[in-house]
């Protein structure tokens, strides 16, 4: 299926690792010229040079501070100067984990600047050029904890929950500008920094954090919210759902929270 991506210009935010990554590559993949917006130099030079090997020749990687407005409009500043307009905006940034007695109003600042206000920041500096552009969507990722609490992700899942309510209220805002959005709520997802992060925890439990069954085994077992599949997921899969709704073919999905977590009891 053609997705409509040739020629076309992207943003990725947090797109040298994980799912920010597979999303950036499989925009690759079918045409787009990407512009990845991380803090890390050496994972963005590594990340263009694969983008550019899959297809987007004209792949940038744009160093910025996702709780800097300043840093955030100096890189749109640079996809302006670029390409002139943006056709697909994809929002991938998320906070730590922290639990509701561990986190002083440092915390929650902290949490809400990265998982909130970096996408409200974002998605200003990007509307221009979205409206400049023949076509334009915008996916931000949420996460199916919004729907599946839990202690252990209190900051995170509220400032989750105020980025799927952007995403719908935007979703009407920019309907007349035929700019459709929508949330992506992924569900427990087998990342690098997942795999690194849990690799002691899983050892003891003699499980291997690289393996979705072992690692919805262990979802099972701490947070007693097993997916309907029964294995987690993978970045390529959240990517190829994301990759379609910020699609030109996409053109009637909007102010929609769109669910990638293996089945769950919730629509």
């Amino acid at each position: 299926m053609d997705l409509g991506f040739a020629d076309a210009t992207a943003v990725v935010t947090g797109g040298s690792k994980g799912m920010g990554r597979a999303v950036a590559e499989i925009l690759a993949v079918d045409g787009a010229r990407v512009a990845v917006m991380a803090r890390g130099h050496d994972a963005l030079e590594d990340t263009v040079a694969s983008l550019r090997a899959l297809g987007s020749p004209d792949a940038v990687g744009i160093s910025v501070d996702m709780t800097d407005p300043d840093s955030i409009a100096a890189a749109f500043g640079e996809v302006r100067d670029r390409w002139g307009s943006l056709n697909v905006l994809v929002h991938t940034i998320g906070p730590g984990a922290g639990r509701f007695d561990d986190l002083d109003d440092a915390g929650w600042d902290e949490a809400f600047a990265l998982g909130t206000m970096s996408a409200v920041r974002s998605v200003r500096e990007a509307v221009p050029l979205l409206r400049a552009a023949e076509w334009a969507r915008i996916a931000i990722f949420s996460a199916h904890s919004i729907q599946r609490q839990s202690p252990m992700l209190v900051a995170y899942t509220a400032s989750k929950a105020a980025v799927t309510s952007l995403a719908k209220n935007l979703a009407k805002s920019l309907a007349p500008d035929d700019i459709l959005v929508n949330a992506v709520c992924p569900g427990s997802i087998v990342t690098a920094s997942f795999t690194e992060n849990l690799r002691e925890i899983f050892a003891g439990e003699g499980l291997d954090p690289s393996d979705p069954h072992d690692v919805m085994t262990w979802i099972g077992q701490t947070f007693h919210q097993p997916a309907d599949l029964g294995r987690a997921g993978l970045p390529d899969e959240v990517a190829s759902l994301t990759a379609y709704l910020v699609s030109r073919r996409n053109g009637y999905v909007t102010g929609a929270c769109v669910n990638a977590d293996g089945g769950s009891d919730f629509v």
